[in-house]
């Protein structure tokens, strides 16, 4: 009674930030992006105002209206606020805009992948991970759960999800043990994870993932947003109702084993070595010879898929050898099954030199 938590802070451009119970600042949202990773330069627009509604006693919410405008739109936000374990943001959007825009970000989402056990790439730092998010995960309007480890790529790297209704998307800090960080200051364990959960139809377009290469934690250099098939028209009307959950956890995730771990490294022979770990309630009651490992790529040579317990989570890792060829790019993808039922959610990797 006698402590108040800051929840959530509006500040620079149209971004936004709120932490849950036991959680510190991390990763951001905005209210809209446009032309992100365009060679032209990116447009950022402003909140310019702000109207509290004064809540009634006793309430456990709190609503913030907005009005963000730029030279190519304006829009009006209702946000919704609950804080908690999970901090809810209901957010009402209508979209305003002044000329067709064909590169809009809705939903977005930013935040930082400096390194990690995959990406460890010329990296001289005490600290085995640094991060606000490790990965993307979707679930799709075809009941799939998919998840993407964030990468710090060489070059920008763009990556469309195509969908149809997504039933949400959002970037995870998954990786919850301070072990797996050792930075007493940053304290990347406590970062809140976002996942956007679409209220109503959003019809058909696709998560975009963008992947900017940085050499310091302090610049936010992922991004993701929704981006409908069809250009905004100039001088139409738009409106959007999302949920965004901010905390630890996917709010309603599949049956299905997750992702735990990706760590990538030299395989001999040009090859590289490539581990997922996959823990979930419902590995334990399946017998590890009736768990197989599908791994498919879209280029290159995938050879000596083995999957076997991993005792040490509860859980089961899957290796495999990748044998780029030269490509500048791979896409893989793999998924535990049991027959040709899914025991995991999808794991899906863009390899770059």
């Amino acid at each position: 009674p006698d402590y108040f938590d800051e929840i959530g802070v509006f500040l620079g451009a149209s971004y936004f930030r709120a932490v849950a119970k036991n959680l510190n600042y991390g990763l951001s949202a905005r209210g809209l992006s446009l032309n992100t990773a365009d060679p032209k330069g990116e447009e950022f627009p402003n909140f310019r105002s702000f109207w509290v509604e004064r809540p009634a006693k006793g309430a456990s919410s709190l609503v913030v209206h907005a009005l963000l405008d730029s030279e190519s739109a304006a829009a009006a936000f209702r946000f919704t606020i609950r804080p908690g374990e999970t901090t809810i943001y209901d957010i009402e959007a209508t979209l305003f805009p002044r000329v067709q825009i064909e590169q809009i970000g809705l939903a977005s989402l930013t935040s930082m992948y400096f390194f990690g056990a995959n990406d460890r790439g010329g990296v001289d730092d005490f600290r085995p991970e640094v991060h606000d998010s490790d990965g993307l995960a979707i679930q799709n309007g075809q009941g799939e759960q998919i998840w993407r480890p964030l990468n710090n790529p060489a070059d920008l790297q763009v990556s469309a999800f195509i969908d149809n209704n997504p039933r949400g998307f959002g970037l995870m800090q998954r990786q919850r043990d301070f072990r797996g960080y050792q930075d007493l200051e940053a304290r990347y364990e406590r970062r809140p994870s976002a996942f956007v959960e679409p209220i109503g139809d959003w019809g058909e377009g696709a998560v975009y993932l963008v992947e900017i290469p940085t050499t310091t934690e302090i610049n936010d250099n992922i991004v993701s947003f929704w981006r409908p098939r069809t250009a905004t028209r100039t001088k139409g009307e738009y409106s959007y109702t999302y949920r965004i959950h901010w905390g630890i956890h996917i709010p309603k995730p599949l049956p299905l084993a997750q992702v735990v771990g990706t760590r990538i490294g030299a395989g001999g022979d040009e090859t590289r070595r490539i581990v997922i770990d996959f823990a979930g309630e419902n590995l334990k009651s399946v017998p590890p010879a009736d768990t197989k490992a599908t791994v498919t790529s879209d280029k290159g040579k995938v050879s000596n898929v083995v999957t076997h317990p991993n005792p040490e989570i509860g859980g089961t890792r899957v290796s495999f050898q990748l044998a780029p060829g030269g490509e500048k790019a791979v896409e893989l993808r793999a998924q535990l099954l049991r027959g040709d039922d899914p025991l995991s959610e999808v794991w899906m990797n863009r390899w770059t030199p």
